[in-house]
């Protein structure tokens, strides 16, 4: 793929992923071909700060897990009230490391 092309991708999208992943990120996308670049550019990815913002204000009813996809554990926190808000408080620092996980993981599903 274009170097051009790659490097605009990741000035939108770097904040969606870990400094650690950028490079990885890169190279993925040097090496891929054309054909993958409207489903690369179509993913739905969870935006860091939106996570944060939901995870301080309803965190506690897991509304934050299930922003991220994480449904499994969005019912449990929800069951548990934020497991009786130790979770929730947890969540505050976690959320937005989960969130960039995610965001590569579902990017490295569709760049392979």
């Amino acid at each position: 793929m274009e170097a051009q092309k790659v490097d605009m991708f990741l000035m939108m999208n770097a904040k969606m992923f870990e400094s650690s992943q950028i490079s990885v990120v890169r190279d993925v996308l040097l090496g891929m071909d054309e054909s993958k670049w409207v489903m690369i550019q179509s993913i739905d990815y969870k935006d860091p700060t939106t996570s944060i913002l939901i995870s301080i204000f309803a965190g506690g009813l897991g509304i934050d897990r299930f922003y991220i996809g994480q449904t499994g554990l969005g019912i449990a926190k929800l069951l548990t009230c934020g497991g009786l808000g130790i979770w929730a408080l947890v969540d505050l620092f976690l959320i937005m490391g989960e969130s960039k996980k995610v965001n590569f993981e579902n990017f490295m599903r569709y760049a392979s």
